[in-house]
Parts: structure tokens; C-alpha cells; sequence
């Protein structure tokens, strides 16, 4: 198997640099000229703005070897948020890597599906990952309980590492979905992508299986989750369960949740007009 071509930007200058960036990024992103840009602004320090001001500046050997590395990884299809170890969430910005799965635009649907709750309220955030949806809930909520989840040790790590640079009281513990856990809401954006389906070079290769994969169907940990709620009395179900989801998967994950004691489900679609939650209420 043939060496992934190494990456050497020979232009001296940031305009150049970006020139020669964008065009060796081609066979490898969708969005060359933006990672590029990125990436350089990473080496720099610089906001991307200042990379069209200053692109006359010359670059210095040292900047040249850095971008070199990080576009060598780009090439090879890492994601960019794990390059630079960071990932923009709603109003935050989180640390990610390859022990969490970089937090997604549509996954913003499972903090606006909270965002109603009456003052006071416990959420429990199952399948936590970096903690993005629990730790941006309880930045626009501060009023709420906030509490994330995750099988994961690895994944807890980064998150509580996250509330504490983010200055957030949310807790995180390890555990297998909701346990003995109560709670007014539970938000949850399992692993939903069925075992043999095939995934784009970024994710399959970098992110963790164990957060992607849901079993042949891919709704072996949503029909667990939904199947522990059944079991409980009335009284004890979450009075809201918002479940993320694959485009395909609205109308089984729906009956799933009616089952589990949900007088009101309903599928929410995503800005392209895709499938992306399940929400039911008790009332």
C-alpha cells in the first residue's frame, strides 16, 4: 500500500500558501479552501479574516513545516475538528477527539427540544459524548439540572474536562444508558447507524464504532432505552424523551417510543428536511 503523498507548501507567502493548500486538499475534502484556511489560521494564530489582510506576509520555515504536518493530516481525511482539537457547538466552543464524536449542526435539535422546560427541571443527557448537548443546555438554562451520561470513561473525561474549562455545574458519570437515574427529560443521541452500512472515509475511519453503531437495524440502544422506560410505572417515566436519529428510522423509532408509555410522539425534521428526532411527552 502507497504512502498517503506528503504535503510540502513551497510558496513563502499566506496567499500563496492557501493557493497551493486548496489545490492538494482537492481529492480529500469537500470543503478545500475553507480547511485550508483553518488550518494555516491555526499555525498563524490568527483569525481567518487577517489571512486576506496579511496575505502578502511572508511565512517563515517553522510555519511552512507545522502547516505541512497538519495538512498531511487533512489529506489523509482526519477531521478537521480533531486537528485542531476543538469543535464549535451553539454558543460553545468544546474540546474533541478521537475518544468522542465530533458533535454535528443537526444534534442542535436535542438542546432546542429542552429549551421549553418548565424552571427547575432535571434533564439527563444519556449517550453524553463530550457533553455537547448537556453542557450547551445548561449554558442557555442555567435554572435546570443538568446531568450527562455515557458508557464510555473515555468520553466522561472529555466531558467533565469540558465543563470545567467552560466554567458549567453539570455532572457526569459512567454508565450504560439510564440505570437507576431519574429525571424530568432525557435527551439522548445514541449510536443509530446499522452495523453493515457504510460510512464516509471522515467518520468511519477516525470516530469511535462504539458511538456510531446500533446493531443490524441500528436501533438496538434506542430500543433498550425505550424498553426501560416502558418498564417503569407511570409516575417514574420521563415526562419528555427526545431521541436523535437516522433520516430513515422516524416511523419505527416513533412506535417505539408510543410503546414505551408516550401519549404524544411526534418526528421532528432537520433544516434539510430530513427525520432527526423523535420526541414524546407524557401529556
Amino acid at each position: 500500500m502507497s504512502e498517503p503523498a506528503v504535503l510540502r507548501p513551497t510558496a513563502t507567502s499566506v496567499g500563496a500558501a492557501l493557493r497551493d493548500a486548496t489545490t492538494r486538499l482537492l481529492a480529500s475534502s469537500g470543503t478545500p479552501r475553507l480547511d485550508a484556511e483553518l488550518l494555516l489560521a491555526e499555525v498563524l494564530g490568527w483569525r481567518r479574516e487577517r489571512l486576506i489582510l496579511d496575505r502578502d506576509r511572508p511565512l517563515d520555515r517553522a510555519d511552512i513545516e507545522r502547516f505541512n504536518d497538519l495538512l498531511a493530516r487533512r489529506q489523509a481525511r482526519e477531521p478537521i475538528a480533531y486537528i485542531l482539537g476543538r469543535r464549535e457547538f451553539r454558543y460553545l466552543t468544546l474540546t474533541v477527539d478521537r475518544r468522542v464524536l465530533i458533535p454535528r449542526p443537526e444534534t442542535e435539535l436535542l438542546v432546542e427540544a429542552a429549551l421549553g422546560l418548565a424552571p427547575g427541571a432535571s434533564v439527563l443527557d444519556v449517550g453524553t459524548g463530550s457533553g455537547a448537548v448537556a453542557l450547551a443546555l445548561k449554558h442557555e438554562r442555567p435554572d435546570l439540572e443538568v446531568a450527562g451520561r455515557d458508557i464510555s470513561a473515555d468520553a466522561v473525561t472529555v466531558a467533565r474536562a469540558n465543563a470545567t474549562a467552560l466554567n458549567l455545574d453539570v455532572s457526569f458519570t459512567v454508565g450504560d444508558l439510564l440505570g437507576e437515574a431519574r429525571a424530568d427529560a432525557v435527551l439522548a443521541n445514541l449510536p443509530y447507524v446499522p452495523d453493515g452500512a457504510e460510512l464516509i472515509d471522515d467518520v468511519g475511519r477516525y470516530e469511535p464504532a462504539r458511538a456510531l453503531r446500533g446493531g443490524a437495524d441500528g436501533l438496538d440502544p434506542i430500543r433498550r432505552l425505550t424498553g426501560i422506560i416502558a418498564s417503569r410505572p407511570p409516575g417514574g417515566r420521563p415526562a419528555l424523551l427526545a431521541l436523535e436519529i437516522g433520516a430513515d428510522q422516524g416511523p419505527m423509532v416513533a412506535a417505539l417510543v408510543a410503546t414505551a408509555g408516550y401519549a404524544t410522539v411526534r418526528v421532528q425534521t432537520d433544516l434539510a428536511g430530513l427525520d432527526r428526532l423523535v420526541i414524546g411527552s407524557v401529556r
